[in-house]
C-alpha cells in the first residue's frame, strides 16, 4: 500500500496502515460512503468496515445515516489523535508498574526451574524502601540484623514509615540490634512512645567487636534483603534462594540464642 506523508504521519502516531489510509481520505475528500472509501484507498470491502468499527469505537470518525439510508462516515478532529496517544502512554506506564512488580513472582518462578538464586539489585533510597516494603509481603515473622544508628543516621524517614506499615498489617519480627549506647537510648525512648512496636516485635541485643555495622539484613519466607550504607552510596539486595535463606537464619538463629534480651 502506498502511504501518502500525512498517512506516514499518522502510523506513527499508532495507526495501523488501513487506518491511517481511510481517515486520510476522510481528511481529504470529506464524508464518504464505504463503497467510495474503498475506491479511494484500495482497501478491499470486507475489511473496510471492520476498520471503520476501529476508527468509530477509537473517536476518530462518526457514521451519519438513519434506518434504510446508506451509511456516510465523517472525520473528527485530529486532535483525538493526541487524546488517544495520551491514553496510551499511560496504558503503557500502567502496565509497565504492573510489569515490574510481577517481575520478582516471575523471576522465582524461572529460578526454581534453572535452580539458580534470583538477584534484584537496586541503588540509593528507593532500594532501601524496595526491600522493606518486600517483607511487608511475608506470610511468615521478619528476622533482622541491624544497626539502628545507621538506619536513624540514613533512612529514618523510610524506616517510620515502614514501621506504622508493619504494625498495621501486624507483621511480627525479631530483632538482633547492635548493642551500643545509641540503641539503648532509641529504644528506651520508643518503649514510652511506641509500645505498638514493642507488641509485635520481639527485640534482643548483640554484642560485636565492630563499632559499626553499616547495614541491615532482613530475612524472610526463602528472601535475603541486604541493605549497606555509607556516605558514598546506598545499596541494597534481594536474594531469593531457600539455600541462601537458610544459611542466614542459621546464623541469625544461633546469635539470638545467646544475646540478652532488650530490657526497657
Amino acid at each position: 500500500m502506498i502511504q501518502n506523508t500525512d498517512e506516514k504521519i499518522l502510523i506513527e502516531a499508532g495507526l495501523s496502515e488501513e487506518q491511517s489510509a481511510i481517515y486520510s481520505a476522510l481528511l481529504d475528500k470529506g464524508p464518504l460512503k464505504a463503497g467510495a472509501i474503498s475506491s479511494w484507498t484500495g482497501i478491499k470491502r470486507g475489511l473496510i468496515y471492520k476498520v471503520l468499527d476501529q476508527l468509530e469505537n477509537m473517536g476518530l470518525i462518526t457514521e451519519k445515516g438513519g434506518e434504510g439510508t446508506v451509511a456516510v462516515f465523517t472525520p473528527e478532529h485530529p486532535m483525538r489523535l493526541s487524546e488517544i496517544m495520551e491514553q496510551k502512554e499511560k496504558s503503557l506506564a500502567l502496565a509497565r508498574k504492573t510489569v515490574s512488580f510481577s517481575l520478582g513472582a516471575l523471576s522465582s518462578k524461572f529460578n526454581l526451574l534453572s535452580g539458580k538464586p534470583n538477584v534484584q539489585f537496586y541503588e540509593g533510597k528507593e532500594g532501601i524502601e524496595k526491600v522493606l516494603e518486600d517483607t511487608l509481603n511475608s506470610k511468615d515473622e521478619v528476622l533482622t540484623y541491624v544497626d539502628m544508628e545507621i538506619v536513624e543516621k540514613y533512612f529514618k524517614d523510610i524506616n517510620d514509615k515502614y514501621v506504622t506499615k508493619r504494625e498495621k498489617l501486624g507483621i511480627k519480627k525479631r530483632l538482633l540490634v547492635i548493642d551500643n549506647d545509641y540503641s539503648n537510648t532509641l529504644f528506651q525512648k520508643w518503649n514510652k512512645e511506641k509500645p505498638d512496636f514493642f507488641s509485635i516485635t520481639d527485640l534482643k541485643m548483640v554484642k560485636t567487636p565492630l563499632e559499626v555495622v553499616e547495614g541491615a539484613i532482613q530475612i524472610y519466607e526463602n528472601k535475603i534483603g541486604i541493605i549497606t550504607i555509607s556516605n558514598e552510596n546506598l545499596i541494597s539486595i534481594i536474594i531469593e534462594d531457600i539455600r541462601i535463606n537458610k544459611l542466614f537464619k542459621s546464623m541469625f538463629e544461633a546469635l539470638y540464642l545467646v544475646s540478652p534480651r532488650f530490657i526497657p
